[in-house]
């Protein structure tokens, strides 16, 4: 039966080449032209890599360190002025990773396999000095058989070698074996990696159809008799389908086994009930179960016609946010936890939906988009129909096209090559591609250079069209019968909690304004794409901050409506205000202003009620009406004291904010942001503030604070500023606009520690957590 393990644990790693002379006599380049293709240098088996070396047997070699995956190199460092501003200002250098392990002979006569989640940038992978994959991008996951190549009688050494020198974007890049590795045991025969399909089809009146093809290898040397049977439960485990079928399946080949089931009335996956169903496919061939492989799937309806989007048959407006996947104080090495943790603000933000942008994500993101309800974009990297991309887009559409958040494919983002002859050919050939592997979904590409004039509409069943809002009409000319939706807008930046005019220091003032003709304020917007019938809705630029296409002294993109470090701008509340029913008030922005008395202040609330009051000190300063999709302001003459924003919903109060102006900080504040498991993977996320002498929140602070934490925790990064030049490694940090994030990550088995705050002014603060 099949076996998954865990590959994280127990790597060296070395910054930098390792350099490796060339031989000068005939005898090691004959003995290294063989199957094992490294007898010396840093890919070969006895190449000696222990940390911090006394006494070794051969030549010693300096620079080794132990790791934990996943683990990006490149995040922990200073920001440099001198680096590539898209790249995030950092230096990117090339590594190594090694890994020793031993398999039991219990393993032998099985099939092994590699898989990596994730490597940035390219990447060659070597087992006892002889080569097994080469893989030329940092975002597709990758198998390779190692079967051949395992040893059973003693070591087995595992080398990876990272090269950085290419780009893939123009964002941050990082660089390491960033997401999990897996080693898999199964025998020859079975079950391919992501190699069940169960495209969900509503057939009937509350009757279902479940049309299943499961591929099935078989790298033994005889033909093999296989059975294939999956049994779909719901969440509390009952059985509501089970469906199997037959195959014969030759030597050294592969098969695709179909069959179908039928389900009566499922719970139906949406935005606000994504109700999700396992698949549990079993293998039996020699009179015996030898594997078995589990997917998740949902039970949903997706209709796109000339009225709109429709989810189970409900008209659904896009709501939807662009986002890179990369963390800012772990880089691309995002945890499970943390993943979820950001997916669960920009649900509660509002949207409802998620364009990964611009590749295959880590796949963290997308179960989370299953599990709170979040319709997705999934997009591939490469605008190429090569055999390279080509093996990119399948493991992309592969392991997401079960997925009932997974509604749209995107061929690429802002190509030149949309509007040319070759583009076309292009897409052409990768939505073949993608109908083959999955014919359920709607096939779009994001396209910014002059639509109008895009070769790729033909071959798309929507239109997605970044920015370019004064020519949407010219396009829905010239496809009538095409629906539209934004694929990427507004980029317009801020600087949470920046309330003054922008300045040359990186800071952009927190309120809703036009950027350039390209990048408009969220509200006209909005307002645009609901204004046009054609028009499903849109993804904005961005939900969160991220690393680089920045400028100096700012070291990432600006305009999220999230920080870099995860906390809220000005745009969050106002996306909110657009896209949520509850009822809502935000004040923009807080009521500290010291040394600006009787100054006029903007103050803007946003809010989904239908009248705001805003009140200083008791005192009414009127009553305004709030248009659809809209928010209002006030000029109010700063002093010191406490602002009240009231939201009416049929003359009655439905909800409120306050600002009150504090007094100096005099004490730390700290809270324990997300959930956290003690499973050695899991990473806490705490905010530290500062109060004053009567608790009030100080907005304004910018005290340095120290931070520790009890042994075996680490805290592996802090963050407040994005706009701060120090490695986020640093465990002690100047706060900005009042807060900053730190993050802890609990040994394996570690249910209880203490993190520890201190500030010249605020003096010591200690939290206990249990988790």
């Amino acid at each position: 039966m099949r076996k998954e393990i865990a590959f994280n644990d127990d790597w060296v790693f070395h910054l930098g080449d390792i350099k490796n002379e060339t031989p000068k006599c005939k005898g090691p380049v004959y003995a290294q032209s063989k199957t094992e293709r490294k007898k010396s240098g840093p890919a070969s088996v006895l190449f000696c890599d222990k940390p911090d070396p006394y006494s070794v047997a051969g030549q010693m070699n300096d620079g080794w360190v132990d790791v934990t995956l996943p683990h990006d190199y490149i995040i922990a460092q200073d920001n440099d002025k001198n680096g590539n501003s898209a790249l995030g200002y950092f230096r990117y250098d090339n590594a190594w990773y090694r890994k020793h392990f031993e398999l039991p002979g219990e393993y032998e006569g099985k099939r092994i396999t590699l898989r990596f989640e994730g490597v940035a940038t390219a990447c060659v992978v070597y087992l006892n000095g002889c080569l097994i994959k080469r893989n030329f991008s940092a975002y597709n996951s990758f198998e390779a058989d190692i079967t051949s190549y395992v040893r059973f009688d003693g070591d087995n050494v595992l080398a990876v070698y990272v090269s950085t020198d290419e780009f893939e974007g123009w964002w941050y890049q990082g660089g390491g074996i960033y997401r999990d590795v897996y080693l898999t045991v199964t025998e020859p025969v079975a079950i391919d990696l992501y190699g069940v399909y169960a495209p969900a089809k509503k057939v009937g009146d509350g009757l279902w159809r479940i049309d299943f093809e499961t591929e099935v290898l078989n790298t033994s040397y005889e033909a093999a008799a296989v059975e294939v049977s999956s049994t779909v439960t719901d969440a509390d485990g009952n059985e509501a389908a089970h469906a199997a079928g037959r195959a014969e399946i030759a030597p050294r080949s592969g098969a695709k086994v179909r069959y179908s089931a039928e389900v009566s009335s499922p719970k139906l996956w949406s935005i606000e009930s994504p109700n999700l169903y396992m698949v549990k496919t079993v293998l039996v061939s020699g009179g015996g179960e030898i594997d078995e492989y589990y997917t998740r799937i949902g039970f949903r309806t997706v209709e796109i016609t000339k009225d709109g989007l429709f989810l189970n048959g409900k008209r659904t407006v896009i709501k939807g946010v662009c986002a890179h996947q990369d963390f800012g104080l772990t880089g691309l090495a995002v945890s499970e936890n943390i993943a979820k943790y950001k997916m669960s603000l920009i649900k509660d933000m509002g949207a409802n939906a998620y364009r990964a942008v611009h590749y295959e994500q880590t796949k963290y993101y997308l179960d989370a988009c299953d599990e709170l309800g979040l319709i997705v974009m999934d997009e591939t990297r490469w605008f190429e129909d090569t055999p390279e991309a080509t093996a990119q887009l399948d493991s992309l559409v592969k392991r997401d096209r079960n997925r009932p958040s997974v509604v749209f494919w995107s061929t690429g983002n802002e190509e030149p090559y949309h509007i040319t002859a070759n583009g076309r050919l292009i897409h052409k050939a990768m939505a073949h591609r993608i109908r083959e592997l999955d014919s359920t979904r709607f096939i779009t590409a994001a396209v910014s250079e002059s639509p109008d004039k895009s070769t790729v509409y033909g071959d798309c069943d929507v239109i997605g069209i970044n920015y370019n809002l004064d020519i949407f009409d010219d396009v829905h000319n010239a496809y009538p019968d095409k629906m539209i939706f934004s694929s990427e807008n507004c980029a317009t930046g801020t600087t949470r909690g920046w309330y003054y005019p922008s300045d040359t220091s990186g800071r952009i003032k927190d309120a809703d304004t036009d950027t350039t003709k390209w990048f408009l304020a969220r509200e006209r917007t909005w307002k645009f794409l609901m204004s046009k019938p054609y028009v499903l809705g849109g993804f904005q630029w961005a939900a969160v901050e991220h690393r680089g296409e920045a400028a100096w002294p700012a070291v990432c993109s600006k305009s999220g409506a999230i920080d870099l470090f995860c906390q809220k701008k000005g745009g969050y509340y106002l996306n909110k205000s657009f896209w949520s029913e509850s009822p809502m008030v935000h004040i923009v922005p807080h009521w500290n202003f010291a040394g600006m008395e009787d100054e006029p202040v903007d103050v803007a609330v946003y809010t989904n009620c239908g009248e705001v009051e805003l009140f200083i000190d008791e005192e009414s300063l009127g009553k305004k009406t709030v248009s659809e999709f809209s928010y209002v302001s006030w000029q109010v003459p700063y002093k010191p004291g406490t602002l009240i924003a009231k939201g009416y919903r049929d003359g009655e109060v439905a909800a409120e904010d306050v600002r009150i102006t504090s007094g100096a900080p005099k004490r730390l504040r700290l809270k324990k942001l997300n959930e956290v498991k003690p499973n050695g993977r899991d990473i806490a996320l705490f905010l530290c503030e500062c109060e004053d002498e009567y608790g009030i929140t100080v907005p304004d602070a910018q005290e340095f604070v120290e931070f520790s934490v009890s042994a075996p925790a680490r805290i592996i990064g802090t963050g407040s500023d994005n706009c701060d030049h120090n490695s986020v490694a640093n465990t002690a940090r100047k706060m900005y606009m009042g807060k900053i994030l730190i993050a802890v990550k609990p040994e394996k088995g570690q249910n209880e520690f203490q993190l520890f705050a201190r500030s010249e002014n605020c003096g010591k603060r200690v939290l206990k957590v249990s988790l």
